[in-house]
């Protein structure tokens, strides 16, 4: 059982035997390129990490370290463009270089439990190690468990259905149980048959309780014909201090002619995107005087993303203007992306009655996080406005986390990114309209306000308690592992 694929200790043999070695890893690391960067192939997650811990289970405990090592910098060299937008060089390859080790951690733990007890249970050292590892990642890191490889499933919508149960740390459990059983059969022969059977069947019923939840259950979230419209507007081009005035009069008479016209179409409601320029405390007088007066004339709601710079300091704001002309309710953002350090974070939520619905207001990043998305799933939200911001090369998983949050606590999500994507999804994580943004004169689109029925899920308690009791069993797991490993 696990025969091991030694290298030869010298001459030419050694040579060759190390070569073949090298290409293997490389070859594990390319469905591993394809899935861990910002746009994943969600079908490929499901089996890519088997090449890497097949080879771990047939080597030496020496040669795994490195071809594990080789591999995992391969398939984390997807994000190297995106992480350069962020950071310098050096914490570029810092990052990089962190999060291999954490593979190497993983896999290697993994290969010393399979080896030493040669049971059906250890099957579970995988999962739970990657649960437990992005379970503490969302919890103590200020960016969370961005790119985490549960998020390549939100295309999948029956699967993604696990999120309503047990939220990330319940579908990552999943993903990450299916290459685990499939490489200690391959690897381990049929003393391994009862768990691939085990996690078939678990497959199984996640696909089928996934489709009868959005093809049955779901069917009265259908929005109604002729119901209430939304409205989403995006102009890639951000207002700047080096911005010419007459560039910057420009953009926001775009925005305010996409609000009319939208409006001009049945929208009931306008979502613009984040930030569209940092402003003193009287030009942002003015600009809300402009959009105060726009939604009373135009009957509409509109939320719109702007960053203010005061005394106190620089703030990210969202403001909700309704179409009575009064006030707008003001929105701060909690969780700041890398280039805002300094601006001030928030603290407060905000939930409106709007277009007949409670909605909830966040900012972009805001969204990453489960905590932030659970408190608004509580306060009744049935719909979340979020003005958002991207990366061009992060649009995708920008998009796609935010629908997770619809997911895990049972309400709809109107999305609008500046380089990135206009987005309407439902509860149950269906993306139903969708479009990219643009330079001037931007993109718009207008699409029926998803319904909203009470959707309820286990997520907000479930999730977390699945997601820490997996960091319990991996120290657990860990500390087994300790034990002497019979030599490969």
């Amino acid at each position: 059982m696990f025969p091991t694929l030694s290298a030869p200790t010298a001459g030419a043999t050694a040579l060759r035997q190390r070569l073949l070695q090298t290409a293997a890893a490389l070859a594990a690391g390319l469905p591993l390129y394809w899935v861990l960067g910002p746009q994943p192939l969600g079908w490929l997650a499901w089996c890519a990490p088997l090449p890497v811990l097949w080879l771990a289970l047939r080597s030496s405990r020496r040669d795994a370290a490195w071809m594990t090592f080789l591999a995992a910098m391969l398939g984390l060299s997807s994000n190297f463009a995106y992480f350069r937008l962020l950071m310098p060089l050096p914490a570029v390859l810092a990052v990089m270089l962190a999060k291999a080790l954490l593979w190497l951690l993983v896999v290697l733990a993994t290969r010393r439990l399979v080896l030493r007890y040669r049971a059906s249970w250890t099957v579970l050292a995988y999962p739970v190690l990657w649960v437990a590892i992005d379970t503490l990642m969302a919890a103590l890191l200020p960016d969370g468990n961005w790119g985490s490889l549960a998020y390549s499933q939100a295309d999948n919508v029956a699967v993604l259905q696990v999120a309503a149960l047990a939220g990330v740390p319940g579908l990552l459990f999943l993903l990450c149980l299916v290459p685990s059983a499939l490489a200690l059969l391959l690897a381990g022969g049929r003393a391994y048959t009862s768990a691939a059977g085990v996690t078939v069947l678990l497959l199984a019923a996640a696909f089928a309780g996934g489709a009868w939840r959005v093809q049955g259950v779901s069917a009265s979230s259908e929005p109604a014909p002729g119901g209430p419209l939304a409205g989403l507007v995006a102009i890639d081009d951000f207002i700047g201090p080096a911005t010419p005035p007459a560039r910057a009069q420009a953009i926001w008479d775009q925005y305010v002619r996409h609000v009319e016209e939208l409006a001009g179409q049945g929208a009931r409601l306008v979502l613009l995107p984040e930030k569209i320029a940092v402003l003193a405390p009287a030009q942002a007088d003015a600009v809300r005087q402009r959009f105060q007066a726009l939604a009373r004339s135009a009957g509409v709601w509109i939320t719109v993303g702007i960053g203010v710079h005061d005394a106190a300091g620089r703030r990210n704001l969202a403001w909700l203007f309704s179409p009575d002309g009064a006030a707008p309710v003001s929105y701060q953002k909690h969780h700041l992306a890398p280039p805002e350090r300094d601006f001030l974070a928030g603290s407060a939520y905000a939930v409106q009655p709007v277009a007949g619905q409670a909605m909830g207001l966040a900012i972009c990043k805001d969204m990453h996080f489960a905590p932030l998305g659970l408190a608004y799933g509580k306060a009744g939200a049935q719909a979340m406005l979020v003005p958002a911001w991207d990366f061009q090369f992060d649009a995708w998983m920008g998009a796609r986390m935010t629908v997770v949050r619809g997911v895990e606590n049972g309400y709809a999500v109107l999305r609008a990114a500046r380089e990135g994507m206009l987005t309407v999804s439902d509860a149950y994580g269906r993306v139903l309209a969708e479009r990219a943004s643009s330079s001037m004169p931007g993109s718009t689109l207008l699409a029926p306000l998803p319904a909203h029925p009470s959707v309820s899920t286990w997520a907000g308690w479930l999730g977390p308690l699945f997601g820490w009791l997996c960091v319990a069993l991996g120290v657990i797991l860990l500390c087994l592992g300790r034990r002497a490993v019979p030599a490969a």
